[in-house]
């Protein structure tokens, strides 16, 4: 499985990229603002280069042109880019004319397995499921994953299922057991998948016997 960063501060996909951990990045809109940023273009190309992996970049057009246009310039501004665009009627068709372009597409606000399959069906690079969205209103977003495993295998589906929305290492671990090819997470859940209470205690310990071993030297 591979670990994508959803975040759009260029410290977080740093230090990420600094553990060694960091497979890709993905961001919206949402998270653009809520990073203060101004001058899209320059931010995307400054993600794009901390990783070689792949970089998510969200299209504004609900419009089949509009979004085409979108997806072309942003495709344009460093190889690694891949183009994220709605799942809506227009956006299925886009994610068909970019396929056919060569453009790699992440389509996104995925909630049912059916628009997974369509979506991979137009030839979408990844499917994104917002599992944690299910979860606040009482369905079982994992259930999503595995519905779209199977049929993406059943068919032999090259999309590759994003996990999204996901709120904590729980989250990652049932990801992992269901198949999904990515899991893409905020900063803090990231940092949480290395901590365990007992980690934490044994370290402790080694280093206080440690101590104590030298002090009586």
């Amino acid at each position: 499985m591979r670990f994508f960063l959803d975040t759009a501060v260029l410290a977080e996909i740093e230090e990420a990229a600094a553990w060694g951990l960091l497979d890709g990045v993905t961001t919206n809109p949402s998270l653009m603002a809520k990073a203060g940023v101004r001058d899209f273009d320059a931010h995307y190309r400054a993600i794009a280069s901390i990783t070689p992996g792949p970089v998510s970049a969200e299209v504004l057009s609900t419009t089949y042109e509009g979004m085409l246009a979108e997806a072309r310039h942003l495709y344009s501004l460093a190889e690694n880019i891949v183009v994220k665009i709605p799942f809506i009627p227009a956006g299925v068709q886009a994610i068909r004319t970019l396929h056919a372009e060569g453009i790699p597409t992440n389509c996104t606000l995925i909630f049912s397995p059916l628009q997974a399959l369509i979506a991979a069906k137009a030839g979408a690079t990844y499917v994104s499921p917002f599992l944690g969205r299910l979860d606040d209103i009482g369905h079982e977003g994992m259930e999503l994953v595995r519905q779209i495993r199977q049929i993406f295998d059943n068919y032999g589906f090259e999309t590759k299922i994003l996990a999204a929305s996901l709120r904590h290492p729980q989250h990652v671990l049932q990801c992992a057991l269901e198949g999904a090819d990515v899991a893409t997470m905020p900063f803090a859940v990231m940092k949480q998948l290395f901590q365990h209470p007992l980690t934490d205690k044994g370290l402790a310990q080694f280093l206080a016997d440690y101590q104590k071993l030298h002090a009586g030297a």
